[in-house]
């Protein structure tokens, strides 16, 4: 099986590009193999009020050409982009089944810079997702929150950590008063940071990750610390040098970076909302209330051992189990065409 994934999101920071990096490798074991069409080499513009994501001009014909160079089987189209709306019409236009995943909340994102009603955001996504065989989501709470919008054929497609890179261990990686309260993610409006930085509490605010508030909030929370973005080894140091994990995002679908603080033993501090939910649920490894400041203390209190046995329950293996199995699941052609798209 050849699983061609056409992405508006590529060459970036976010759970987006994350998920399909990281279930690429375990996807092997299951016969699938996947290949990208993507904004690269595809004049682009950069996306208004966040020139950090870039928007392809592609024409269906030119992606539907990328899409069968890969000798695809089956095509998956992850966003909602210009890439995404250029795969669908070359799906449509040859009859191709198409499974579509629903990982951002848009409408949410929109009207938290424009004054955009949430009934159209929701109504532009119900249009762009219902020819989709499946529409994959990464939660329970989100699968149901798009059936009462009135999206079909949602499926769960659930994430995973790496426990190697992410676990409890001594290191000195944040020097600073204690407790320490972390933030990692994109540093934008939607994120809600200020929920967390303007909270009253003991220790040091740690922010890593960078984006188009960071430079305000700065200015504005001066005793917080910002990192800017980190990788790989380093950042699993920095996650296990804290002490909660403080989530104030009111509209993340999921939040590998839940899973990530969970595995290096950090207990989570949340709002109760798709995401922290699902993830949290009744496990004890974290502590949900509209009340953020009185989730924060509650999660001091929450020993590493239990945050980490959580983390357990969640694997890129599973992550891409599930994948390949919805995917499959689509009516298959006989074969991707071999004519483009005029």
């Amino acid at each position: 099986m050849k699983i061609v994934v056409a992405t508006d999101a590529w060459g970036q920071t976010n759970g987006v590009v994350f998920a399909y990096q990281r279930i690429a490798e375990p996807l092997r074991e299951f016969g699938a193999e996947l290949g990208f069409v993507t904004p690269e080499g595809f004049r682009s513009a950069p996306l208004p009020t966040y020139p950090g994501i870039r928007l392809a001009f592609a024409s269906a014909g030119a992606v539907g050409r990328r899409v069968e160079a890969h000798g695809a089987t089956h095509v998956h189209i992850a966003t909602e982009g210009p890439i995404g709306w250029a795969a669908r019409r070359y799906c449509l236009s040859r009859g191709l089944p198409f499974t579509t995943s629903y990982h951002t909340r848009f409408p949410e994102y929109a009207a938290a810079r424009l004054p955009i009603p949430l009934g159209l955001s929701y109504a532009y996504l119900r249009r762009f997702h219902a020819p989709a065989e499946r529409i994959l989501v990464p939660t329970f709470s989100m699968k149901q929150e798009l059936e009462r919008r009135g999206f079909a054929n949602v499926a769960l497609w659930t994430r995973g950590v790496d426990h190697g890179l992410f676990r409890p261990r001594e290191t000195s990686a944040l020097d600073l008063p204690r407790p320490i309260l972390l933030n990692v993610g994109r540093v934008a409006v939607e994120k809600n940071l200020e929920a967390f930085l303007s909270l009253d509490l003991p220790g040091s605010k740690v922010v890593v990750g960078d984006g188009p508030a960071r430079g305000r909030l700065e200015a504005a929370y001066p005793q917080a610390h910002f990192l800017g973005e980190k990788f790989g080894a380093e950042l699993a140091e920095i996650f296990a040098s804290a002490d909660v994990f403080v989530f104030p995002s009111r509209t993340d679908t999921f939040g590998v970076v839940l899973i990530e603080a969970l595995a290096s033993g950090l207990p989570v501090a949340a709002y109760p909302v798709t995401g922290p939910l699902d993830v949290i649920a009744d496990s004890g490894a974290g502590a949900l209330d509209e009340d953020l400041r009185r989730a924060c203390l509650a999660a001091m209190e929450i020993s590493r051992e239990r945050a980490r046995a959580r983390s357990l329950e969640f694997t890129w293996r599973e992550s891409a189990r599930q994948f390949v199995e919805h995917v499959g699941a689509a009516r298959e052609p006989a074969a991707i065409p071999r004519a483009s798209v005029p």
